[in-house]
């Protein structure tokens, strides 16, 4: 539950300061491939001399060069980005805005005094389109729509307020330059509200993703502490039965030796060596059991010699006629998946040992195409696995929670009197990318 805490504190803390201070991905790339192809022109104007050979001309595109230059500095210093915080985008919409209005005010000039060629009236206010077309197309990737709506109407007052005077002091009509900044500033309007629109709903397509995430860490906290709570409950059963066993045999033993303690010499001798070997019985059950809590065979031998040892062992403990069969080895076998085919085993040869009353063990493990099979069966008592499973037994309940973790399916065949077989079958088992840990 702690991580868990830390999980989703981790992602509403992000969550919070990507609202206020993260500049979405992709956007800067893109604000300086525009800045790159807008200094690439201007390179290209300033080398066809032929078509501006005015002096004025070249010192304008010159001083375009170097406002281009600046700005593209601006965008690929990360330096200057860390040290303005929220500042650093304002500043170059700003600056990627406001230069050329300035700009296009001077050319209106040139333009009527033929440096430039073009109409004077309203060729550079059109201009004015496309040099503030990728600001639009930014302030709506980050901002909101009130912003791209103060954006709109920054540039337009502040494109007015240059061009009016410079188009009255060159006698150009005046209300073709506010016709032309109106219509220019309606499309905006629609194309940012488009944007802004998109990018709301990417922007809940993300958080959705992002919460789904917690989610899926939550879920996976949620299995991991069930499998080790049952991991636990396990040993603690195992431990159960060889300690508890043993030592109550031993008590028993103990007390009829003092009850004929003075009676039968030789029958308290019997009965004291039958102590001393019931007592190294569990004192070896007790290593065993302590041996496989502390250590994992699958990261020593690997799934297929770690099936061997445990049914090698299970078969020479419980005098168990043991019928194996197992591939030498397993490549490209995700982790996760070996412990689960490995947990299973596990406790369908304990359940052999603590309840089958079996002689006769069967273990296989084949590989076929991409497809595991784990079979694994016994000639004992047998049971009605109806009857079980609507009793609560966990231990097949675990088994089959398992399985499904890790893609596969459990089946269980048994009857009174019959044996019992389970059967494991993962499909497309080299491919698989679940979690049990």
């Amino acid at each position: 539950m702690t991580r868990l805490r830390i999980v989703r504190g981790t992602f509403c803390a992000n969550m919070e300061v990507m609202k206020r201070a993260s500049i979405e991905p992709g956007l800067l790339h893109i604000f300086r491939i525009f800045v790159g192809i807008r200094l690439l022109l201007i390179l290209i104007g300033l080398r066809l001399q032929a078509l501006v050979p005015a002096q004025r001309a070249r010192l304008y595109l010159f001083i375009l060069l170097v406002e281009a230059a600046i700005l593209l500095i601006y965008l690929s210093w990360s330096w200057l980005r860390v040290q303005l915080g929220r500042a650093y985008l304002p500043i170059a919409i700003i600056v990627a805005s406001g230069s050329p209005i300035f700009e296009q005010a001077i050319a209106m000039v040139l333009r009527h005094e033929k440096i430039l060629q073009g109409d004077s009236a309203t060729g550079g206010v059109w201009g004015l389109v496309i040099l503030l077309l990728v600001p639009l197309i930014i302030v709506s990737w980050q901002y909101n729509l009130r912003v791209v709506i103060a954006y709109i109407a920054g540039t337009a007052i502040f494109e007015l307020m240059f061009t009016v005077p410079t188009a009255v002091r060159i006698d150009i009509d005046v209300t073709v330059v506010i016709g032309v900044v109106f219509v220019r500033s309606l499309l905006f309007l629609l194309i940012g509200s488009i944007i802004v629109r998109l990018m709301s709903a990417q922007r809940e397509q993300r958080e959705a993703l992002a919460e789904a995430n917690v989610e899926l860490a939550r879920h996976a906290t949620t299995i991991e502490q069930l499998a080790t709570s049952r991991e636990r409950n396990r040993l603690a059963r195992e431990l159960h039965d060889t300690l508890a066993h043993t030592l109550s045999g031993l008590a028993v033993q103990l007390e009829a030796i003092i009850s004929i303690w003075e009676e039968d010499p030789q029958a308290i001798e019997e009965m004291l060596d039958q102590s001393l070997k019931t007592t190294r019985e569990g004192l070896h059950e007790a290593r065993r059991a302590i041996q496989a809590l502390r250590a994992s065979p699958l990261e020593d031998l690997g799934l297929s010699l770690a099936l061997r040892n445990l049914a090698e062992s299970t078969a020479e403990r419980a005098d168990l006629t043991l019928d194996l069969l197992l591939p030498d080895r397993l490549d490209n076998l995700n982790s996760d998946l070996e412990q689960g085919i490995y947990r299973i085993a596990e406790q369908t040869v304990a359940n052999v040992v603590q309840h089958a009353n079996a002689t006769h063990l069967t273990v296989r493990l084949t590989s076929e195409n991409k497809c595991l099979k784990l079979n694994i069966s016994d000639d004992g008592c047998g049971f009605d696995p109806g009857n079980v499973e609507r009793e609560g037994h966990y231990g097949l309940q675990g088994m089959r929670e398992r399985a499904k973790m890790i893609g596969g399916d459990l089946e269980i065949q048994s009857q009174p009197g019959g044996g019992t077989t389970i059967q494991l079958i993962v499909e497309e088992a080299y491919d698989s990318r679940l979690d049990l840990r």
